[in-house]
């Protein structure tokens, strides 16, 4: 692959023109097709006759998807605080630090949607006295696909809020880690903290 610097030129197929035109990369500010952001100062290809970009060359894909991710909305939601008290517990009956609660919820959104773990599951919990409590901590998670994940797991499970799945989730984690410690999937974490460590 050429790596391509700016104030460089190539003959690229211009679209807007309908031919090929002389183009000269620069840094740019790129709109994204579906209409959800823009891409801020990165090398594209742009049209010497028409002022448009034409090309963007492929060294640029990272930090495209670098600022993709970075608009990508959080999924939040607040639960009472004995649900993070379980989150750290479970992380740490897994071998893992605090840090890995984020990693262990998105695991369980993931196996969830994908029907690994049964959602219509999560009611049930919600109906357990740990479900109940005054809402006093914030849950936040980012990811490509979590927004994606957790709308599919709500509808599986007809759970109206983000929330709700949120303390589902936590609750199902209790119930299989620290409760009934089922060992097929503590030792699938524990693989996946050993890896992440």
């Amino acid at each position: 692959m050429k790596i391509l610097k700016e104030g460089d030129t190539k003959k690229v197929a211009c679209e807007r023109c309908g031919c090929f035109q002389n183009a000269t990369f620069k840094l740019r500010d790129v709109p994204v097709s579906d209409g959800s952001g823009l891409v801020k100062n990165i090398l594209v290809g742009v049209c010497d006759a028409c002022d448009t970009v034409a090309v963007i060359p492929h060294q640029s894909t990272p930090a495209i998807k670098t600022q993709l991710d970075k608009q990508r909305k959080a999924v939040e939601g607040r639960v009472p605080s004995h649900l993070i008290d379980i989150l750290n517990l479970a992380s740490d009956k897994l071998g893992a630090q605090t840090d890995f609660v984020p990693s262990l919820i998105k695991y369980y959104i993931h196996a969830l949607s994908k029907n690994v773990i049964a959602p219509t599951e999560l009611p049930v919990l919600l109906e357990s006295e740990l479900a109940k409590g005054r809402a006093n901590k914030r849950i936040s998670l980012k990811g490509r696909y979590i927004a994606e994940e957790v709308e599919r797991v709500k509808a599986s499970a007809h759970i109206g809020s983000t929330t709700e799945l949120l303390k589902g989730v936590v609750l199902k984690i209790n119930d299989e880690i620290l409760v009934h410690q089922k060992q097929d999937r503590i030792k699938e974490l524990e693989n996946l903290v050993a890896a992440t460590a």
